[in-house]
């Protein structure tokens, strides 16, 4: 993948399927439809990942997203959610015990019933995008700055790079991902997914999805927390209880940590909400959850070594994006 650090890029946050919103965002930030492909004079679109799933325009989005990127206009990553549906499709190994590498359940089925429904009447886009889905890297790197969908964790980025320089996998590091134990399942998890840590009793928590989930989702950027309050890092607040609790030291050992003075880092992934804002000057969060009414989020980065606050746009995701049939 040929990235230039001098040019300047548009890194646009999750769309999960809000085409008709990314069409509002490019338009707000310069880009013009030519030739049936949205170009800008001299800026390049960079996507966080997670194009699919949720939202009422998938396959529009996705039509949109690969057509910029064939044509050179744009650059994609891939999020959790394009794993997803490449897991949902590919047989597991066979002496893994299991039939596919995401197994068929319902929570899984779920998460992607949006994409799925939406193109079970086009099976030739089907296969096409999830071979396209193997040509979006797991990360970029161009030394001035860093993009990955969730967490930059550089313990399992350097050994990837000497497997998969570029960052792009193929479909046995996806299938040795079924199995817990391998290095490839570490990799989808803590890239794309982040650090998901246990809640304690067996607690659960029921998020604004609906969705129940045993585990929350933390920072990886936390200088010396001491509690669970100072590491949790989603919508969802942990009961009070919880969050004054010292961290454990297994959990402590499991928190990768990015530096402040390491390269500037975007991210989608973490479902923000209200006015976008830095984490820190070199640290960006793009996801202010589109899919649920929020904010589809970019941040114009020019030449800058430290992110500047005023530089986010961002359209409002009006109620509701009407479902819409993508033509050719």
């Amino acid at each position: 993948m040929l990235v230039d650090p001098l040019r300047s890029y548009d890194l646009i946050g999750d769309v999960h399927g809000c085409g008709h919103s990314l069409e509002a965002l490019l338009e707000r930030l310069g880009y013009r439809r030519q030739g049936g492909v949205w170009r800008h004079p001299w800026r390049m679109a960079l996507f966080v990942g997670d194009i699919v799933d949720r939202g009422p325009r998938i396959r529009e989005a996705l039509h949109l997203v690969h057509d910029m990127v064939e044509a050179g206009q744009a650059l994609c990553i891939m999020g959790n959610h394009e794993y997803n549906l490449l897991g949902w499709s590919t047989e597991a190994p066979p002496d893994s015990g299991l039939q596919y590498v995401r197994e068929h359940t319902a929570r899984n089925e779920h998460l992607i019933h949006e994409t799925l429904t939406q193109l079970a009447n086009h099976p030739g886009d089907w296969r096409a995008f999830l071979d396209w889905f193997y040509e979006l890297p797991l990360f970029i790197d161009t030394g001035r700055f860093r993009v990955v969908h969730a967490c930059w964790d550089s313990s399992l980025i350097e050994p990837l790079r000497q497997q998969y320089p570029e960052g792009l996998i193929d479909e046995s590091f996806l299938k040795a991902s079924a199995l817990p134990d391998t290095f490839a399942h570490q990799v989808f998890e803590r890239l794309l997914r982040g650090i998901n840590m246990r809640l304690p009793h067996g607690m659960t928590l029921t998020g604004r999805d609906g969705l129940v989930r045993e585990t929350f989702r933390t920072k990886f950027w936390a200088d010396e927390p001491q509690t669970y309050g100072d590491i949790v890092f989603q919508p969802d607040a942990l009961p009070e209880p919880v969050a004054q609790m010292p961290i454990s030291r297994a959990h402590r050992a499991e928190l990768p940590f990015y530096d402040a003075d390491q390269p500037p880092l975007f991210v989608g992934h973490y479902w923000r909400r209200g006015q976008p804002a830095l984490i820190r000057p070199n640290l960006a969060c793009l996801d202010y959850s589109a899919v649920m009414f929020g904010k589809l989020v970019a941040y114009r980065l020019d030449q800058e070594t430290r992110l500047d606050p005023d530089k986010f746009a961002w359209v409002e995701v009006e109620r509701p994006e009407a479902p819409h049939e993508y033509s050719d």
